[in-house]
C-alpha cells in the first residue's frame, strides 16, 4: 500500500490518528438547505498541529452510532458554535426568543462526551464544546453572561475585522500546579472571548483550571465521573485557541499536547506505534 506524506509535518498519512470534529446544523445556499458544518480553523489545527486526520462528525442526533465512532476515533475536538446548548438538558429556563439552538448537535455531542470520557478517548472541548462538556457531566450554564450584574461582557465583538473579533479580550487566572499552569508556564494569560453562555454550576468531576477576572470559569479538566477516577485526557477551554495558534504559544501548545495524548491513546489502547507530530 502506498503511503503519502503530509508536507506540513512529515507524518505518513496512513499512520496518522483519526480525530473527530463535531459539526453543527447550518443552512446554506439560496434555498437554505441543511448542512453539517465545522469551521476550517479546527480542520487546519488538526491537520497541521495535532497531526491527525480530521473526521467531521455530523450533527445527526439520536441516529448517531456513538460506539462505532469511538471504536474508530483516536481523539475528539468539540467545536464552538453560534448555537446554545438546550436549557432542558440542564434544567435551565427557556432561552430568550431568537436564541439559536441545535438539538441534533446536542443529541450526539453529550452522549459522545460521556462515552469518550468513560473509554479514555482524548477530548479537547472548545467554547460551545466546553459548555457541552460541563452539561454532559452534570453541570449547568448561565445563558447570557452579559446580562448578569457582576460579569463582564464575554460576547463576540460586533466588528467586521477578524483581528478585533478574535483578539485578546481579557486575562484569566490559572490554577497553580494544574494542567493549564504546567502547559502555559505562568499563572495568567490573555484570551479571546466570543461567547454568551458560561458555566454556572461546575459539573461533579470537573476542576477549574482558569478563571476570568469576573469569576467566570474559562478552563476545566475532567478528573472523575460517577463511576470513579478518569484515566484519560479530557480538557476544555472557553476561548478559541484555533484562531491564533500560529502566533500564540499557549494556543499552539494546547493542540500539540492534545496530539501527544491522542498518540499515547493509540499506543496504549490500540497497541499501535505512531510518529510524533512536528512542533
Amino acid at each position: 500500500m502506498k503511503i503519502g506524506n503530509n508536507p506540513a509535518n512529515g507524518i505518513p498519512s496512513a499512520m496518522k490518528p483519526l480525530v473527530g470534529i463535531s459539526c453543527c446544523t447550518k443552512q446554506f445556499g439560496v434555498f437554505g438547505m441543511p448542512n453539517h458544518a465545522a469551521s476550517d480553523t479546527y480542520v487546519r489545527a488538526t491537520d497541521l498541529v495535532v497531526g491527525g486526520v480530521p473526521v467531521l462528525l455530523p450533527a445527526n442526533g439520536p441516529t448517531a452510532d456513538i460506539e462505532t465512532l469511538l471504536d474508530r476515533l483516536d481523539g475528539i475536538i468539540l467545536t464552538g458554535s453560534r448555537s446554545n446548548v438546550q436549557p432542558t438538558l440542564y434544567d435551565g429556563p427557556p432561552h430568550a426568543e431568537g436564541t439559536h439552538e441545535d438539538p441534533n448537535r446536542d443529541g450526539i455531542t453529550l452522549p459522545l462526551i460521556r462515552a469518550a470520557v468513560a473509554r479514555g478517548v482524548p477530548l479537547l472541548a472548545i467554547c460551545r464544546g466546553f459548555q457541552e462538556l460541563n452539561v454532559a457531566l452534570g453541570g449547568s450554564l448561565h445563558q447570557r453572561l452579559q446580562d448578569l450584574p457582576d460579569r463582564i461582557d464575554h460576547s463576540t465583538p460586533m466588528q467586521p475585522s477578524s483581528k478585533v473579533r478574535q483578539g485578546k479580550s481579557h486575562s484569566i487566572r490559572i490554577t497553580p500546579n494544574g494542567w493549564l499552569h504546567k502547559l502555559a508556564g505562568t499563572t495568567e494569560i490573555a484570551v479571546n472571548s466570543l461567547h454568551n453562555q458560561g458555566i454556572d454550576r461546575l459539573a461533579p468531576g470537573l476542576v477549574a483550571e482558569g478563571v476570568a477576572p469576573d469569576g467566570t470559569i474559562e478552563a476545566v479538566r475532567v478528573v472523575a465521573t460517577q463511576t470513579g477516577p478518569v484515566h484519560g485526557f479530557a480538557v476544555g477551554v472557553q476561548w478559541h485557541p484555533e484562531y491564533d495558534w500560529t502566533v500564540d504559544s499557549v494556543s499552539r501548545r494546547i493542540f500539540v499536547q492534545f496530539g501527544d495524548m491522542v498518540r499515547a491513546y493509540v499506543r496504549e489502547a490500540r497497541r499501535i506505534s505512531l510518529p510524533a507530530a512536528a512542533d
